[in-house]
């Protein structure tokens, strides 16, 4: 995992900053870094979507395939979460994202999972989630969720027609016209909001180097309505409860604000069409 060296003096400058509300780049506590997003990047994928926070780089592709609903919820699908991230710790940092974003987003408040079933007990579409680090400056969380969001509301599912043979089996026939598909709800997505205490305050969207003067961080998903749909505490110190009384406030709102720009954003490039100019490395 990317982490950086800070000398005391790098540290004290950057507190004191935290502590007056004027971050070493310019930004207040509750400030994101300038935020790029862009979708429909990865041909072979059902929806994909890259997001840029500051020098933190991430794809996200979703790809739709044909499965069998579980037993215990044959009217429902599930989402399975993959990561692409080398270098020292890459694994840890793999398993500790996947476990985090599979609690956020595989959950039916998150996402209809009953509208991607085909056939109860028999058929279903199951999302794969792939997640490509390219570069990392902080903040993995919220810019992941964030291009999760924009990689399911770019994803667009055949849609399926399904009849019967002579013998009474079913036949499954997927539609080849790319404009008779189905695309999923995402207005109930959360986003996720990471704060880090730093010195006797908290700051939103932290860089490496504020991570390194950090003694704790909370992960907090937050819907567009602003309910706080899991929260996590990561990091070797310790959080009093007023500290996580006052970091759960900001997650919700600043979580709450984020939503709708966002899916103005996504909406505006959707209506672009073709006529959209791709400026990222694979456009």
């Amino acid at each position: 995992m990317a982490t950086v060296q800070v000398s005391e003096a790098e540290k004290v400058y950057i507190l004191h900053g935290v502590r007056d509300d004027l971050r070493v780049d310019g930004r207040g506590c509750e400030d994101y870094r300038h935020m790029e997003i862009e979708t429909d990047m990865v041909s072979n994928t059902d929806g994909s979507a890259k997001v840029t926070l500051g020098h933190t780089d991430v794809l996200v592709g979703v790809k739709a395939e044909m499965g069998k609903p579980r037993p215990m919820v044959p009217d429902e699908v599930h989402c399975c979460f993959a990561w692409k991230f080398e270098g020292r710790g890459g694994d840890e940092l793999g398993m500790e994202l996947s476990n985090t974003l599979y609690k956020v987003f595989n959950n039916r408040y998150s996402v209809d999972l009953k509208s991607l079933c085909i056939s109860p007990g028999e058929h279903c579409w199951v999302l794969y989630v792939d997640v490509l680090l390219l570069q990392c400056d902080g903040n993995l969380f919220d810019a992941i969720s964030v291009a999760i969001k924009a990689a399911l509301f770019n994803t667009k599912i055949p849609k399926v027609h399904i009849s019967e043979d002579e013998e009474g089996g079913k036949e499954i026939e997927l539609s080849d016209d790319p404009y008779d598909c189905m695309r999923l709800n995402v207005e109930n997505v959360p986003c996720i909001v990471t704060l880090c205490k730093v010195g006797h305050r908290h700051v939103v969207d932290a860089t490496l180097q504020e991570k390194a003067c950090s003694v704790a961080s909370l992960i907090i998903s937050v819907t567009h309505k602003g309910t706080v749909t899991c929260v996590r505490k990561v990091g070797g110190g310790s959080l009093d409860p007023e500290s996580i009384f006052e970091m759960t406030e900001t997650g919700k709102r600043v979580g709450k604000a984020l939503h709708a720009p966002l899916m103005a954003l996504l909406q505006e490039e959707e209506s672009l069409g073709k006529k959209r100019q791709k400026v990222g490395f694979l456009g």
